[in-house]
């Protein structure tokens, strides 16, 4: 995020860009990979794996990346799900959060391993259904179920 300083505290003049994945597998029908963050921001609020898009990255290498980094799997048939634009004001906080899905791709990949313990408490695979409530989610995940999306459409 672009920042300036005003009365010795950083302002943010430009929103960041973030983007969160959707990780879905066949072993775990109905689920979906969640974790809970141990950084500041968002402290102790459930979170899906993701990051900051690197410059000149594509979307789904993205994905691919923050995935692996954070939980060791491969993913297939990545996909763009949806944008969130979210914004606390108070807190100084406004993020534009794309959310790609992807699919474990198995057999290349075991069960997801936490491989960032000092960023994230562990993942599991939890019901879409069965989330947290809203207040327990990161921002931008709770403005996804906020809008109402369903990663798992029949349609």
């Amino acid at each position: 995020m672009s920042e300036v300083v005003q009365n010795g505290k950083p302002i943010a003049t430009r929103p960041g860009v973030g983007l969160g994945v959707l990780v879905i597998d066949s072993c775990n029908p109905g689920c979906i990979l969640l974790g809970k963050r141990k950084t500041i921001v968002g402290k102790g609020k459930y979170q899906l794996p993701g990051g900051h898009i690197e410059f000149g990255e594509m979307w789904e290498d993205c994905a691919q990346r923050e995935v692996m980094e954070e939980a060791g799997v491969h993913l297939k048939n990545i996909c763009f799900a949806s944008v969130v634009n979210s914004v606390r004001l108070e807190e100084n906080y406004h993020y534009i959060t794309i959310f790609m899905q992807g699919e474990v791709d198995r057999p290349l990949s075991a069960e997801p391993v936490n491989l960032e313990p000092e960023k994230n408490e562990g993942w599991a695979w939890t019901r879409w259904e069965e989330f947290p409530p809203e207040e327990q989610l990161f921002l931008p995940l709770a403005n996804l179920r906020q809008q109402g999306f369903q990663p798992f459409r029949t349609s």
